[in-house]
């Protein structure tokens, strides 16, 4: 309804008194359809309806403030934070933003719905006004007081989401900064003559994924640029480390190189009296004490002719700077002069055992019995008679013992043979004596 046009001052003062006296009665009339414009009880009902407009618009302000800082938080843990946890928080978020888009509409309605401007605004459509109001005014409190308890919940994730936040730029530079180190470290060694070319193509690698650190979180999100900086940073310290290392590398391959051609030479020249040691050991014992050692001279040729192929094939890989081939090859041929060398040793050592229990087979026999006495006396300790499982082997034992003993009778007696059997024995006592401590829970 459009407002009644008041008469102007200057109108006013040019009409006769009459009129004016007219105007002054209307003005203080309480005549239907006329605003009172000092007091009355329906400009108490207009101020009490401005008084809850003005609360219904403080109430949608405040929570339109509180969703509005709450979502940020939000965006906060979804950004870098996608656990259920963090799911969940947004899922609810999701749900009171359409409670607070209702009771939002329902103020904006209710405002709407009543002009507390109107001239002819009456009592009763003050009260209605005020009415409304008031509802829409509780609901948006109601719905604040549900969203303060809402963001109050979120301390635990909004902390983490933070701290991740906090360590983003401190990562990103950390990654700069190792790919950086290992690039001035591969220039150092490529300045010493070295050329590193796997580390190259390795730190090559590495920089489109500097390209995405540099383009940042708002394109590839918070967690995935954390992952990739960590990534970054684990591989180009590696690269670093191992530049870093590199001359030290060559110098122990190289070093590597002379220590086991050195030794080929010394396998080969020990190789050489394993013929005068077979030739005893055939003109004093059994068959049956070298025949297994007899391919050894020719077995130890061949595995050193093959050793120094290999350090040939290891010094081209080193000169070839091709490192992985070089430690690979230097380890076959360390693998072949072990067992050369220990094959090479058994002829000697062999010949020697023999030697001393041919003279004294007693002292081997009564090291043996000892074992045997020993583990039957742990058995029986504390028990007065032993475990079946303890007492079987150590009895099984004992026959094994007597049966190599007589088999030493004749004229050319099997000494290693003897031998074996004595070191089995007691390989078979030391296992029974490991069982009786792990149960009892003694020392090993």
């Amino acid at each position: 309804m459009r407002r009644a046009r008041r008469p102007s001052v200057l109108g006013l003062v040019l009409l006769p008194v009459p009129l004016l006296a007219v105007v002054g009665a209307l003005s203080f009339a309480g005549g239907s359809g006329g605003r009172r414009w000092f007091g009355g009880r329906g400009e108490s009902q207009r101020a009490e309806a401005q008084a809850a407009k003005d609360a219904a618009a403080a109430a949608f302000y405040e929570l339109d403030t509180a969703q509005r800082d709450l979502r940020i938080s939000i965006e906060t843990i979804t950004a870098v934070d996608d656990s259920p946890a963090a799911r969940r928080t947004a899922a609810d978020f999701s749900a009171l933003g359409q409670r607070i888009d209702q009771v939002s509409r329902d103020y904006i309605t209710a405002v709407d719905a009543h002009d507390l401007d109107r001239d002819d605004l009456d009592g009763a459509t003050a009260s209605r006004a005020r009415a409304d109001l008031t509802r829409a005014k509780d609901a948006l409190e109601r719905t604040k007081a549900d969203l303060d308890r809402f963001a109050q919940g979120l301390g635990p994730l909004l902390e983490q989401a933070e701290t991740r936040l906090a360590r983003l730029a401190p990562a990103v530079e950390r990654a700069r900064q190792a790919l950086l180190a290992a690039s001035n470290a591969l220039d150092a060694v490529r300045a010493s003559g070295l050329r590193a070319d796997d580390l190259a193509a390795r730190l090559a690698a590495l920089s489109p994924e500097l390209t995405k650190l540099n383009q940042g979180a708002g394109q590839h999100g918070v967690q995935e640029t954390l992952r990739r900086a960590d990534d970054v940073l684990r591989r180009a310290e590696a690269v670093r480390g191992e530049a870093e290392r590199l001359p030290e590398r060559a110098a122990e391959i190289d070093k590597r190189l002379v220590s086991l051609r050195t030794r080929a030479q010394a396998i080969t020249t020990r190789a050489a009296g394993v013929e005068p040691v077979l030739s005893e050991l055939r003109r004093r014992y059994s068959a049956a004490c070298w025949q297994d050692l007899q391919p050894v001279p020719a077995q130890a040729a061949r595995d050193v002719a093959q050793a120094e192929e290999k350090l040939k094939e290891a010094q081209a890989a080193r000169e070839g700077q091709r490192w992985p081939d070089a430690t690979a090859l230097l380890a076959t041929v360390r693998a072949l002069l072990n067992s050369t060398d220990e094959a090479v040793s058994a002829a000697g050592d062999r010949l020697r055992r023999l030697d001393e229990v041919s003279y004294d087979q007693q002292k081997e026999i009564e090291r043996t019995r000892f074992a045997i006495r020993d583990a039957q006396r742990l058995a029986m300790a504390g028990r007065s008679t032993p475990d079946p499982r303890h007492a079987r082997p150590l009895d099984d034992a004992v026959e094994r013992l007597d049966r190599a003993i007589a088999g030493l009778e004749g004229r050319h007696p099997d000494w290693w043979h003897f031998l074996s059997e004595t070191e089995a024995v007691r390989q078979t006592v030391a296992r029974v004596v490991q069982e009786i401590r792990e149960e009892r829970g003694g020392p090993h």
